[in-house]
């Protein structure tokens, strides 16, 4: 590199340069050496007219390279891409890819319920779309092994009446296994993928790519069919020190831009939030602190499948000279296939079962257990309830919730750190320290991935309505047209082909409610009824009827349940006089069994909320006699 003379000496450099030619030798000694002077010319800036300028012509090639027209598709070929599940929550993620007869399915997920759902225990897509379009299905493609992209799997595998391929990484196949162990689901073809696989399905190749998550093993895929290419980039952050070492895969991202992605698919779960999301390892940093300076026992309530959060919870517990206790259900069946496949690094000695706390010093010990979310039925709730088998809190222990509540658990999750702080504990959440980060992309990092895809078309995916918008708008702000960014709902397709990007028909979608050990048969109605019981109560109406005296053959019963003043004698009695003189009008009209039980209904139903102000569900028995 040459070096330039410093500013001091150009006064005496303008001088040797005037010397005569015979000094040369002289000059050269000296280190001086002559420049060219350039003349710029100093002019004033003018408005091109429309369609000269630069910049103008630099806007034509970036519409001629967002054009979806290539020689390597078919311009017969119109891929199908139809969610079934994910766009209008958080939660039961599906979406199926079909071109030329073939069909991929990506991903297979659930939702929990939440208090509009009494009774039912969990949410599925409505997957009709694929059963009846069974005979194209490739392949079932799981980006990762989180309940909102496995979780329909056991039902969908009953229903369809055909072994289909399902492919994940080992993490991932080794919490299905778990979950088909628990269905009694025998001989599933699972096949292993790694990041930079690719696998033929159909007309489809699929190549999948790393990418950072709250679980080991997440990828994110890239299929290319006869009609255009579409990248999926499954759940992800940018997290450059992760636990695990595994970071989302920039050259992959690149070159598949390079290739040509016509539309692009991203998770918006944190497109809301203007900043990139802190590192996994911020929180390791937090809890070892937490943890060296407590005085009793700490319990760490967490997500039972994010292993990097229970790896960073045994390193500093192991640091701090505890053992380390797993309790939940779901806790320990992740935690004994992490340390199986590999993803979980505590050596036996340090690991203690439940059973096996007694005489160990409270403050030698620190407990992963379920119910972040506040689940009545979870191990925190247990033990914040007493009613743990095996564990007892006492007042100075520690509790760390290291999750964000679940829109719609807010209420639960309160209740129980108020049912920890009344016996003492000291609780830690998100609020206090930074005991949780998130798993999901921020705005910037957002951004950021579009920047390098550089995509055509640009479907938001994975989060609620607020979400979707959101991305879409940053998806326009880093060069996606306008009208090439499509907002969908659950069962609204889209249709790629040569062409471009348009919407296409919509599909029967919705959602199946699992209620016990039936599936499906839950309706809304049922679901109001239910409400309706909870908050308003239950009556139920008694009466026999003499059909040839069209009379009263004896006295109304009547019960109230959950009634205010239901068991108040003055009230029943008052009641039942309404009822009875209700059914002898209706009866004197010459009413029929449908008139007379509403007579009945409209009576107590009119008396109750003139009494107490609310509308119980009631039912009327009527017998002939």
């Amino acid at each position: 590199m040459e070096e330039r003379t410093p500013r001091s000496q150009r006064g005496t450099d303008r001088t040797r340069k005037s010397a005569p030619k015979n000094d040369r030798s002289s000059q050269a000694s000296e280190g001086t050496r002559s420049y060219k002077h350039v003349k710029l010319e100093h002019k004033r800036p003018q408005l091109s007219k429309a369609g000269q300028s630069g910049q103008q012509r630099q806007g034509g090639q970036q519409n001629a390279r967002r054009s979806f027209a290539s020689p390597q598709k078919d311009p017969n070929a119109t891929l199908k891409i139809i969610p079934l599940g994910g766009l209008d929550a958080i939660g039961k993620n599906m979406t199926a890819f079909e071109c030329k007869g073939d069909m991929i399915l990506d991903d297979a997920g659930l939702m929990f319920p939440d208090d509009n759902h009494p009774g039912v225990d969990l949410i599925l897509p409505d997957y009709t779309y694929v059963l009846e379009n069974a005979e194209k299905l490739r392949g079932i493609i799981i980006t990762h092994g989180h309940e909102d992209h496995t979780g329909s799997l056991p039902y969908l595998m009953k229903d369809l009446d055909r072994q289909i391929p399902i492919y994940g990484t080992k993490m991932t196949l080794g919490l299905i296994e778990g979950k088909f162990a628990e269905h009694k689901i025998k001989n599933a073809k699972l096949v292993e993928i790694k990041p930079g696989d690719q696998v033929k399905l159909g007309c489809f190749t699929a190549e999948f790519f790393a990418v950072n998550h709250s679980i080991p093993g997440a990828v994110g895929v890239f299929f290319q069919s006869p009609a255009g290419n579409v990248l999926h980039t499954g759940d992800f952050k940018l997290d450059q020190t992760p636990i695990d070492g595994v970071t989302t895969d920039f050259g992959a991202l690149s070159k598949f831009s390079g290739i040509g992605v016509d539309l692009m698919m991203s998770d918006s779960t944190n497109a809301q939030n203007p900043n990139f999301t802190p590192s996994e390892a911020e929180v390791g940093k937090e809890l070892a602190k937490i943890i060296a300076q407590a005085k009793g026992r700490v319990i760490i309530a967490s997500f039972a499948s994010h292993i990097h959060r229970m790896q960073q919870i045994c390193d500093a517990a192991v640091a701090n000279g505890r053992k380390v206790v797993v309790t939940g259900r779901s806790m320990i069946q992740n935690t004994d296939i992490a340390r199986r496949l590999g993803y979980l690094s505590i050596s036996d000695a340090d690991l203690i079962d439940a059973y096996d706390l007694k005489g160990i010093p409270a403050d030698q010990v620190v407990i992963m257990c379920t119910g972040s979310q506040g689940e009545p039925l979870s191990a925190l709730a247990r033990i914040a309830n007493g009613e743990h088998r095996t564990i007892q809190m006492d007042e100075g222990d520690t509790v760390i919730v290291s999750a964000t509540p679940v829109p719609g658990n807010e209420k639960a999750v309160t209740r129980v750190i108020n049912g920890l702080a009344k016996i003492g504990a000291d609780v830690y959440d998100k609020s206090r320290a930074r005991v949780h980060v998130s798993g999901h992309a921020g705005a910037e990092e957002l951004k950021l991935v579009l920047s390098i895809v550089q995509p055509k078309a640009f479907m938001p995916v994975h989060g609620e309505a607020t979400h979707l918008r959101a991305h879409a708008k940053l998806a326009e702000a880093t060069g996606v047209p306008h009208e090439n960014v499509f907002i969908c709902e659950n069962g609204e397709s889209l249709e790629l082909s040569a062409r471009g990007v348009r919407r296409g028909a919509v599909v029967q979608s919705g959602i199946v409610f699992v209620d016990g050990l039936s599936v499906g048969d839950t309706s809304q109605g049922v679901l109001d009824e239910r409400s309706a019981l909870a908050a308003q109560g239950f009556a139920s109406v008694a009466a026999a009827i003499s059909g040839k005296r069209k009379s009263l053959a004896g006295a109304v019963q009547l019960e109230m349940h959950g009634i205010t003043g239901g068991d108040d004698e003055f009230l029943v009695h008052e009641a039942q006089t309404s009822v009875k003189s209700a059914l002898e009008r209706s009866l004197g009209k010459g009413g029929g069994s449908k008139e007379l039980k509403k007579a009945a209904r409209d009576a107590l139903l009119s008396l109750l909320w003139e009494r107490t102000k609310t509308r119980p569900m009631v039912i009327v028995n009527l017998l002939e006699v």
